[in-house]
């Protein structure tokens, strides 16, 4: 069982800055790439950005130049920087792995429970 623990959303001010955090545990899982995606109520999930285990990263175009995601394999986390946040980032935000546990299982993909990010004044 794989387990994904987000942390770091929050209110924040439209022009401000938050980080997100999630941190992979459970069964010896061999990821292959890391990212975050976000959905608002009655859309569907889209990407914000999502990176290979070697760090080659694509970006939602809406994020692009404002955020940034980073992977720490060996620690089995990943963060979002989110700078210059708008009222349109407002979502909640989930984290997604993509690998294999354990190791010699098939590639799966793994969801976290979502952290809510409301921009606003």
């Amino acid at each position: 069982q794989v387990q994904l623990l987000e942390s770091g959303g929050g209110l924040v001010q439209p022009g401000g800055s938050l980080r997100l955090s999630c941190d992979a545990s459970g069964n010896s899982i061999t990821i292959n790439g890391m990212g975050w995606y976000r959905q608002t109520p009655g859309n569907q999930r889209e990407l914000v950005a999502d990176s290979t285990r070697s760090g080659e990263a694509v970006y939602g175009d809406s994020v692009k130049g404002r955020f940034t995601i980073s992977i720490d394999i060996a620690n089995k986390a990943t963060y979002l920087q989110m700078n210059d946040l708008k009222p349109d980032d407002t979502a909640v935000y989930y984290c997604n792995v993509k690998g294999r546990a354990p190791p010699w299982a098939a590639l799966g993909s793994y969801w976290g429970q979502g952290t809510q990010v409301t921009v606003s004044s």
